[in-house]
């Protein structure tokens, strides 16, 4: 994918050299032109980004402000350049820029979102995805929804919580942790039989983690079924033996 997109930078006349020695035009001289730079700049870095270089990816971003210092894409490439390399405030920046450019743009607001819940400010987080929530034509709705809903969960509204995953799990049924977070939610309420359904839907679209191994063991008690529980304990002791959940499950079988 970089090859491509270098080789598409060089035919758009964006390296030294490309076009200049054989039509004498610079392609930055007309809007086009530099629209076309930008956007091949863009792309590159992004393609970086794909592949895990986030270090390469800078350059060519970098480009792309030169030429047009605003371009929202540009700056939210480059948050997630920040963001990746832990550089909370230069990605706090960027973002803040993009969405200057483009304050409804649902994926920046998702994105940004989703730093903000990494830095803990779910206050912050929680008003950047309803924003992207309002966009109902986003095609990735239904994930926005989901992170409504975990960080609700984090500002201890399970009300609202549930209300978010229920919402994701209508746009996308086959959503792995709105399921997972909906079990846990219906367990601590009592309604084992949705705790369950949930539970076992999750199951059928993912990977058993610590999360999903000790509500698996809580339930298989609630319904008798000694066995099955220990079964998801060992489960639990040979893949999480360090986790949180594991704890919980020992101090539970005391």
């Amino acid at each position: 994918m970089i090859s491509r997109l270098a080789t598409l930078i060089c035919l758009a006349g964006l390296l030294a050299g490309c076009m200049s020695h054989t039509s004498g035009i610079n392609p930055l001289s007309t809007a086009q032109g530099r629209d076309e730079a930008r956007d091949a700049y863009i792309q590159l870095g992004i393609g970086y980004l794909q592949q895990g270089a986030a270090e390469r990816a800078k350059g060519p971003l970098s480009k792309a402000l030169e030429i047009d210092p605003n371009h929202a894409q540009a700056h939210a490439a480059l948050a997630l350049v920040f963001q990746n390399q832990m550089e909370p405030a230069l990605a706090d920046q960027h973002y803040r820029k993009a969405l200057a450019a483009r304050p409804t743009d649902a994926r920046i607001l998702n994105n940004y979102g989703t730093f903000l819940y990494e830095q803990k400010r779910y206050e912050q987080a929680y008003e950047r995805y309803r924003q992207a929530s309002e966009d109902s034509l986003y095609g990735e709705r239904s994930r926005v929804f989901e992170n409504l809903g975990l960080t609700a969960q984090a500002l201890k509204r399970e009300e609202q919580a549930m209300e978010h995953f229920q919402r994701a799990l209508r746009l996308n049924a086959n959503r792995p942790l709105a399921l997972l977070s909906m079990a846990e939610l219906s367990y601590n309420r009592k309604d084992y039989m949705a705790a369950r359904d949930y539970h076992q839907r999750f199951a059928g679209l993912a990977e058993p983690n610590a999360r999903s191994l000790l509500l698996g063991t809580r339930l298989a008690r609630v319904f008798g079924n000694p066995g099955q529980a220990a079964s998801q304990g060992l489960q639990l002791k040979r893949l999480y033996p360090a986790s949180r959940e594991y704890q919980l499950y020992l101090s539970e079988y005391k």
